[in-house]
Protein backbone atom coordinates (compact mmCIF):
# COMPACT_ATOMS: atom_id res chain seq x y z
CA UNK A 1 0.00 0.00 0.00
CA UNK A 2 1.21 3.85 -0.69
CA UNK A 3 1.98 5.51 2.42
CA UNK A 4 0.00 8.71 1.39
CA UNK A 5 -3.31 9.42 3.69
CA UNK A 6 -6.60 8.77 1.44
CA UNK A 7 -9.77 11.76 1.94
CA UNK A 8 -12.71 10.35 3.15
CA UNK A 9 -16.23 11.20 3.07
CA UNK A 10 -18.36 10.32 5.49
CA UNK A 11 -16.16 7.61 6.75
CA UNK A 12 -15.42 5.90 3.54
CA UNK A 13 -12.27 6.56 1.26
CA UNK A 14 -12.68 8.56 -1.65
CA UNK A 15 -10.78 8.12 -5.13
CA UNK A 16 -11.93 10.31 -8.26
CA UNK A 17 -9.86 10.05 -11.54
CA UNK A 18 -7.91 12.55 -13.18
CA UNK A 19 -8.40 11.77 -17.22
CA UNK A 20 -6.26 14.95 -18.45
CA UNK A 21 -3.74 14.40 -20.99
CA UNK A 22 -1.22 16.07 -18.95
CA UNK A 23 -1.23 13.33 -15.86
CA UNK A 24 1.37 11.79 -14.34
CA UNK A 25 1.83 8.59 -16.46
CA UNK A 26 -0.07 5.52 -14.76
CA UNK A 27 1.58 3.33 -12.82
CA UNK A 28 2.87 -0.44 -13.82
CA UNK A 29 -0.24 -3.31 -13.52
CA UNK A 30 1.85 -4.45 -11.15
CA UNK A 31 1.71 -1.71 -8.80
CA UNK A 32 -2.29 -1.24 -9.22
CA UNK A 33 -2.76 -4.99 -8.30
CA UNK A 34 -1.23 -3.96 -4.72
CA UNK A 35 -3.32 -0.67 -4.44
CA UNK A 36 -5.48 -0.25 -7.68
CA UNK A 37 -7.19 3.12 -6.47
CA UNK A 38 -4.74 4.70 -4.34
CA UNK A 39 -2.31 5.39 -7.57
CA UNK A 40 -5.66 7.69 -9.10
CA UNK A 41 -5.14 11.21 -8.49
CA UNK A 42 -8.39 13.69 -7.81
CA UNK A 43 -9.20 16.27 -10.01
CA UNK A 44 -13.12 16.02 -10.97
CA UNK A 45 -13.53 19.85 -9.59
CA UNK A 46 -11.57 21.46 -12.26
CA UNK A 47 -13.37 24.67 -11.63
CA UNK A 48 -12.80 24.48 -7.93
CA UNK A 49 -9.34 25.32 -5.98
CA UNK A 50 -7.87 22.24 -6.03
CA UNK A 51 -4.44 20.98 -5.24
CA UNK A 52 -3.58 17.05 -5.44
CA UNK A 53 -1.22 17.28 -2.62
CA UNK A 54 -4.26 18.61 -0.51
CA UNK A 55 -5.83 14.86 -0.87
CA UNK A 56 -9.41 16.56 0.06
CA UNK A 57 -12.37 16.67 -1.92
CA UNK A 58 -13.17 20.45 -2.12
CA UNK A 59 -17.25 19.57 -1.97
CA UNK A 60 -17.02 18.25 1.19
CA UNK A 61 -17.19 20.25 3.61
CA UNK A 62 -19.51 23.27 1.81
CA UNK A 63 -22.62 23.96 1.89
CA UNK A 64 -25.77 25.03 4.56
CA UNK A 65 -24.93 21.01 6.74
CA UNK A 66 -21.48 22.18 7.76
CA UNK A 67 -21.89 26.29 7.44
CA UNK A 68 -25.36 26.72 8.68
CA UNK A 69 -26.07 29.97 9.24
CA UNK A 70 -26.12 30.98 13.35
CA UNK A 71 -27.36 34.12 12.48
CA UNK A 72 -31.18 35.23 11.20
CA UNK A 73 -31.13 36.14 7.58
CA UNK A 74 -31.50 35.32 3.83
CA UNK A 75 -29.56 32.60 2.86
CA UNK A 76 -29.26 30.66 -0.50
CA UNK A 77 -32.70 31.55 -1.55
CA UNK A 78 -34.05 30.94 1.90
CA UNK A 79 -34.67 32.21 4.61
CA UNK A 80 -33.08 30.56 8.42
CA UNK A 81 -33.15 31.62 11.76
CA UNK A 82 -30.13 30.20 13.09
CA UNK A 83 -32.39 26.98 13.74
CA UNK A 84 -34.47 26.04 11.22
CA UNK A 85 -33.80 27.31 7.31
CA UNK A 86 -37.18 27.10 5.34
CA UNK A 87 -36.80 27.46 1.59
CA UNK A 88 -39.97 27.17 -0.83
CA UNK A 89 -39.61 25.42 -3.84
CA UNK A 90 -41.92 26.23 -6.46
CA UNK A 91 -41.66 24.15 -10.22
CA UNK A 92 -45.30 24.33 -11.15
CA UNK A 93 -46.01 20.67 -10.52
CA UNK A 94 -44.88 18.53 -7.15
CA UNK A 95 -42.30 16.32 -9.51
CA UNK A 96 -40.72 19.20 -10.79
CA UNK A 97 -40.40 20.60 -7.20
CA UNK A 98 -39.51 17.71 -5.94
CA UNK A 99 -36.44 17.36 -8.33
CA UNK A 100 -35.38 20.79 -7.53
CA UNK A 101 -35.54 19.94 -3.90
CA UNK A 102 -33.50 16.61 -4.23
CA UNK A 103 -30.54 18.59 -5.97
CA UNK A 104 -30.50 21.62 -3.39
CA UNK A 105 -30.21 18.38 -0.73
CA UNK A 106 -27.30 17.10 -2.50
CA UNK A 107 -25.05 20.96 -3.12
CA UNK A 108 -26.24 21.36 0.60
CA UNK A 109 -24.28 18.28 1.87
CA UNK A 110 -27.72 16.02 2.89
CA UNK A 111 -26.30 13.32 -0.12
CA UNK A 112 -26.55 10.19 2.87
CA UNK A 113 -29.57 11.27 4.67
CA UNK A 114 -32.62 9.01 3.54
CA UNK A 115 -35.60 10.71 1.59
CA UNK A 116 -38.06 9.54 -0.89
CA UNK A 117 -36.39 8.68 -4.59
CA UNK A 118 -39.28 10.16 -6.13
CA UNK A 119 -42.37 12.39 -6.47
CA UNK A 120 -44.71 9.54 -6.21
CA UNK A 121 -43.07 8.14 -2.87
CA UNK A 122 -43.12 11.28 -1.59
CA UNK A 123 -46.96 11.35 -2.28
CA UNK A 124 -47.16 8.60 0.43
CA UNK A 125 -46.54 10.79 3.20
CA UNK A 126 -49.29 13.24 2.89
CA UNK A 127 -51.77 13.45 4.85
CA UNK A 128 -55.33 12.08 3.73
CA UNK A 129 -57.20 14.90 2.52
CA UNK A 130 -59.77 15.07 5.64
CA UNK A 131 -57.13 15.37 8.46
CA UNK A 132 -55.11 17.80 6.32
CA UNK A 133 -56.53 20.75 8.74
CA UNK A 134 -56.29 18.99 11.57
CA UNK A 135 -52.16 19.16 11.17
CA UNK A 136 -51.68 19.65 14.93
CA UNK A 137 -53.19 16.33 15.94
CA UNK A 138 -52.01 14.45 13.20
CA UNK A 139 -47.75 15.72 12.68
CA UNK A 140 -46.39 17.05 9.50
CA UNK A 141 -48.09 17.08 5.99
CA UNK A 142 -45.24 15.90 4.30
CA UNK A 143 -41.75 13.83 4.74
CA UNK A 144 -39.75 14.10 8.22
CA UNK A 145 -36.13 12.39 8.44
CA UNK A 146 -33.78 14.09 10.58
CA UNK A 147 -32.30 17.17 10.00
CA UNK A 148 -34.93 17.27 6.45
CA UNK A 149 -38.86 18.11 6.35
CA UNK A 150 -40.10 18.87 2.88
CA UNK A 151 -43.58 19.44 3.52
CA UNK A 152 -46.37 20.35 1.31
CA UNK A 153 -47.80 23.38 1.60
CA UNK A 154 -51.20 24.56 3.76
CA UNK A 155 -54.82 24.24 2.09
CA UNK A 156 -54.76 27.11 0.22
CA UNK A 157 -51.17 27.54 -0.33
CA UNK A 158 -49.34 27.54 -3.69
CA UNK A 159 -50.11 23.91 -5.71
CA UNK A 160 -47.13 22.12 -6.89
CA UNK A 161 -44.71 23.71 -4.51
CA UNK A 162 -43.14 21.85 -1.80
CA UNK A 163 -41.42 23.45 1.34
CA UNK A 164 -38.16 22.28 2.28
CA UNK A 165 -37.12 22.63 6.10
CA UNK A 166 -33.67 21.87 6.99
CA UNK A 167 -32.44 21.98 11.27
CA UNK A 168 -28.92 22.65 12.42
CA UNK A 169 -27.56 19.55 13.84
CA UNK A 170 -25.23 21.35 16.35
CA UNK A 171 -27.84 23.79 17.55
CA UNK A 172 -28.25 23.36 21.28
CA UNK A 173 -32.03 21.23 21.71
CA UNK A 174 -32.10 20.31 17.91
CA UNK A 175 -34.12 17.36 18.38
CA UNK A 176 -36.46 19.23 20.52
CA UNK A 177 -36.91 22.09 17.77
CA UNK A 178 -36.91 19.45 15.04
CA UNK A 179 -39.89 18.14 16.61
CA UNK A 180 -41.28 20.90 17.93
CA UNK A 181 -41.02 20.22 21.47
CA UNK A 182 -39.18 23.46 22.37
Amino acid sequence: MSGKATARLGGRPVFIANYRSDAAPAASPKSEAHSPAAQTTVDAFSGANFSPESREVPHSRRGLRYNFPTEPGEVEGGHSDGYCFRMVFAGGRYENSYQMVRAFLLEQGYAATPIPQTAEELSYFRLPQKLRHQLSLFGEDGYVHNPVKILYPPPGGRRGSLILELYHEAAKDHLLRFHRRK
